[in-house]
């Protein structure tokens, strides 16, 4: 299946330029060095070390950002919003973004149905986009 991925429209580059790997290893954001650099599904993905770029190698849909790196809550209302790299959180192993620290608030005050409601409209939304 093709993803789409929240992304910088000319150059194709995902998370903003943060590394996907730290938000799981450091347990923060780090910006990426766009020397250290991988392409995934159509994607540039960059990091901030050569160990982080080669686990992404070896399993990067461990570290892709759950549902395209939209905003969480927008997606469990079946809405794309942009995210603020600050909202990160992880659950169940998967990287989170929200549009705001205020929507993150929004999205917690019920996380499992909410979650719940996000990847069932993720499941139909973004074949649609991959069109």
């Amino acid at each position: 299946m093709k993803h789409v991925l929240n992304a910088d429209p000319f150059g194709k580059i995902a998370l903003q330029g943060y590394d996907p790997v730290a938000f799981h290893s450091a347990g923060k954001p780090m910006k990426g060095n766009p020397a250290i650099l991988a392409e995934y599904a159509g994607y540039k993905f960059v990091f901030a070390s050569e160990e982080n770029k080669t686990a992404f190698e070896k399993q990067p849909e461990k570290y892709l950002p759950a549902f395209g790196g939209y905003c969480a809550f927008g997606i469990s209302i079946g809405v794309l919003f942009p995210v603020e790299i600050d909202t990160w959180e992880i659950i169940d192993g998967r990287l989170v973004l929200q549009y705001t620290t205020e929507v993150k608030q929004m999205f917690e005050q019920d996380k499992a149905e909410n979650l719940r409601k996000a990847n069932e409209n993720w499941a139909k939304m973004e074949p649609d986009m991959a069109k």
